[in-house]
């Protein structure tokens, strides 16, 4: 006979199928030991660069109750944002991710709705919803409930669908059943580490951040070190090269989320459009794009760069 705690699983489960989630995890709330000691050596050589964030909240990345009380479960979920259509080879590029529409409002929508009705068809759960904006480890929870592993570019893989999704996990106050890790299957590949433009993987599953050219065109408001010119391979927001080239990518379907859906004129724009974009098309072309971020400035900033 099912019980409950099978019942409440699958009924997640399919829900977040319905939503159009990829894939959904779930495991048991508690502190994540194996990460206390990498965290803490990333952060003492200072590869999270000028992300002070990074250093709050120490406690609360590893351990979940202390963000939810009375937190029993990490439901990790996994959103496709892989794109069927590509910008102008001979342009400026930016990171796949960024597309579409910012994916903090359509993630947390979904998170939202997923909530509401675990709560309608179970009662009262308490919980809270997090897209990567909150002291939350998710690729850490993603690989304890079996979503993939951490790759060598630190990035979370998963056999037969890649890595070019989005992670965020609703964490509740309910009991349920777990999943578990699955096996590393990166093997002898170093495509990753050989193909960084800028070295950012230092070593296989160590991702310098203060390298990165993510981190340089998004992240970063000083200028850009004048030691990387010409280092950024046209990037000139994000970077996807060593996704792009590690083998399991070749298994990446194109989503299926309007939202995420690119702005046409934007694929065809040539490094002329770019050098020459203005505010007001900036802030009418990105209007709710993850481009918002770097603001015009700062795009400005990085297309000097990779003249």
């Amino acid at each position: 006979m099912i019980n409950n705690k099978e019942k409440y699983t699958q009924f997640i489960k399919a829900e977040s199928k319905r939503l159009g989630f990829l894939s959904c995890g779930i495991s048991k709330v508690g502190f994540l030991e194996s990460e206390a000691p990498r965290l803490e050596k990333w952060l003492n050589h200072q590869m999270n660069g000028q992300m002070s964030y990074m250093e709050n909240h120490f406690d609360k990345r590893l351990d979940p109750t202390l963000l939810v009380d009375g937190a029993k479960s990490v439901i990790s979920l996994l959103l496709n944002y892989y794109p069927s259509e590509v910008q102008n080879p001979d342009s400026y590029k930016i990171s796949k991710y960024a597309f579409g529409q910012d994916y903090h409002f359509v993630i947390k929508d979904k998170l939202k709705e997923l909530l509401f009705s675990i709560q309608n068809e179970i009662g009262e759960v308490s919980g809270r919803a997090f897209v990567d904006s909150a002291p939350v480890l998710d690729k850490a929870w993603a690989a304890k409930s079996g979503l993939g592993w951490i790759g060598k570019n630190s990035n979370l893989i998963a056999q037969k669908v890649g890595s070019f999704y989005f992670i965020a996990e609703l964490i509740v106050d309910l009991d349920l059943v777990y999943d578990h890790a699955t096996t590393d299957h990166c093997g002898t590949c170093t495509a990753c580490l050989d193909s960084c433009p800028t070295q950012a993987i230092v070593s296989p599953y160590v991702v310098d951040g203060s390298k990165c050219i993510s981190y340089f065109t998004i992240e970063l408001k000083d200028n850009i070190p004048t030691e990387f010119k010409g280092k950024f391979d046209d990037w000139i927001f994000g970077c996807d090269v060593c996704q792009d080239v590690c083998p399991w990518n070749r298994f990446s379907k194109p989503h299926q989320e309007p939202l995420f859906n690119p702005n046409p004129e934007m694929l065809g724009w040539s490094k002329k459009d770019w050098e020459e974009i203005t505010s007001e098309t900036f802030n009418a072309v990105f209007k709710n794009s993850p481009l918002k971020r770097t603001k015009w400035n700062g795009l400005i900033r990085n297309v000097d760069h990779s003249k």
